[in-house]
């Protein structure tokens, strides 16, 4: 059997299986609480943004290499579809939108767009603070979704922290379980600093609107059941991932279920 990447979907399809679900979670909790045409758009320019990454980073990584590849045409052509395709989604939000500050938490998570971008530019893109950065960069389209769709700025605002969190203690849970799962060292300071860290954003998040309440919890309990199972023998990569996804989705579910009935 072949193993050759398809040529197209090496250029065009990224290679971050975890960064779908990631990326997927901020614009559903936002549409959930806050559902509108506008908001759909921008949820669908956040899908768009993360996969016209991939060709984009070839792009400039040959770029800063000097060097013009057949895949980096490719990858050229690919960008600019991706490109023109966003700018629609986006136009179309701005025209639609029921509050039209929904630029201003797009405007404060661009500079850690830009951490992330100088990190792929150098092929760094697997440290942690990229995958840290993008991570509460993409988170911030719960916010958009909600401003967009006439919400409370406050909530919005305590939905991208919630969601922050939980990339918080998630991302570095993550990559300690794929360290034990190769044999590499890690650090389990860092993860009980994250696991902190996370809480307190989390509550952080309940200050600024107490219907965040049930996601606060809900966040909680995935910094639980990550301690659990870092107690326990390390699952599969395919096995680790599904799990964040479940978790991810529950932290969604809860948040925006805690704001319907509170």
């Amino acid at each position: 059997m072949d193993r050759t990447r398809n040529p197209i979907r090496a250029v065009a399809v990224p290679s971050e299986h975890g960064g779908w679900g990631l990326t997927i979670e901020p614009g559903l909790l936002g549409l959930l609480v806050a559902p509108s045409v506008a908001g759909a758009c921008l949820a669908v320019a956040a899908l768009v943004l993360f996969v016209l990454r991939t060709p984009l980073e070839l792009v400039l990584v040959d770029r800063r290499r000097h060097r013009r590849l057949p895949r980096t045409r490719m990858a050229e052509r690919v960008a600019a579809v991706e490109s023109v395709l966003l700018a629609a989604v986006v136009v179309v939000a701005a025209v639609t939108a029921h509050d039209s500050r929904w630029w201003i938490p797009a405007a404060v998570a661009a500079p850690l767009v830009a951490v992330e971008l100088a990190y792929d530019i150098r092929s760094r893109r697997r440290r942690l603070v990229p995958e840290l950065t993008g991570a509460v960069a993409i988170a911030a389209v719960a916010a958009v979704v909600v401003i967009a769709g006439d919400g409370d700025p406050r909530l919005a605002a305590g939905l991208w922290l919630i969601l922050a969190a939980r990339v918080t203690t998630s991302i570095p849970h993550v990559r300690a379980q794929i360290d034990r799962l190769h044999g590499r060292d890690w650090q389990p300071g860092l993860i009980l600093v994250s696991d902190l860290a996370a809480v307190v954003v989390a509550g952080v998040a309940v200050v600024l609107d107490g219907r965040i309440i049930v996601g606060a919890v809900a966040l909680v309990a995935v910094v639980v059941v990550q301690q659990v199972r870092r107690r326990r023998p390390v699952a599969p990569v395919k096995i680790i991932g599904a799990g964040q996804m479940v978790l991810g989705f529950a932290v969604v579910a809860a948040s925006a279920g805690g704001v319907a009935w509170l």
